[in-house]
């Protein structure tokens, strides 16, 4: 991995106008399709004033090249549900969930809100680095990391699945196939 990166929290506007920015390049419906095939997506679109929010209560992590952020992980605790109406569903459906027989709803998880990085900074790791400094952080406070990507967006379920994420859930919506995927923290592997 290249020390020309490095992995850090968001700290202001500034970094958070960052995360804006690559999100809106990124974003599905406003890339190609050819693009978001191969590429992978992100599919919600947040404001400044979510962000800032979700900031307030937990940093999301960040990875740098010199001070600007070239990849992004929203930190989203469970009490941000109400921030992103299009994500309640999801919220909705955690509630429902169990994971080795408990319901969910008695582990100690947050939500991955989105992840992705800068186009020019692909293949160098940055995703992994994303994922670790986040256990690393939140580790003290959490057991679980927990998210849901498009099943056809196959890019992103292979890279979480390369971290540690495991399937624990899919279902359909009026639009995508979503698979439930989480990342138990206090596994071995996890070490």
């Amino acid at each position: 991995m290249s020390s020309l990166y490095r992995a850090d929290m968001a700290r202001d506007t500034a970094d958070l106008e960052h995360i804006l920015a690559l999100q809106r390049e990124n974003l599905r419906g406003d890339i190609p399709q050819q693009e978001e095939d191969s590429q992978g997506f992100v599919t919600v679109r947040h404001s400044l004033d979510t962000l800032q929010q979700m900031h307030a209560l937990a940093p999301s992590i960040v990875v740098r090249q010199g001070q600007t952020p070239v990849a992004y992980a929203l930190t989203m605790l469970r009490e941000c549900r109400a921030l992103c109406p299009e994500l309640v569903p999801m919220f909705q459906l955690l509630e429902t969930l169990e994971y080795q027989g408990r319901p969910l709803t008695q582990e100690r998880f947050y939500v991955m809100g989105q992840i992705c990085v800068g186009k020019a900074h692909r293949g160098q790791g940055l995703f992994d680095r994303l994922y670790h400094h986040h256990r690393e952080l939140y580790r003290p406070r959490f057991d679980l990391l927990v998210t849901e990507v498009a099943t056809r967006n196959r890019r992103s379920l292979r890279a979480h699945e390369r971290v540690g994420f495991q399937t624990v859930h899919t279902y359909r919506d009026a639009l995508e196939e979503w698979a439930v995927i989480l990342w138990d923290w206090r596994t071995p592997s996890a070490a």
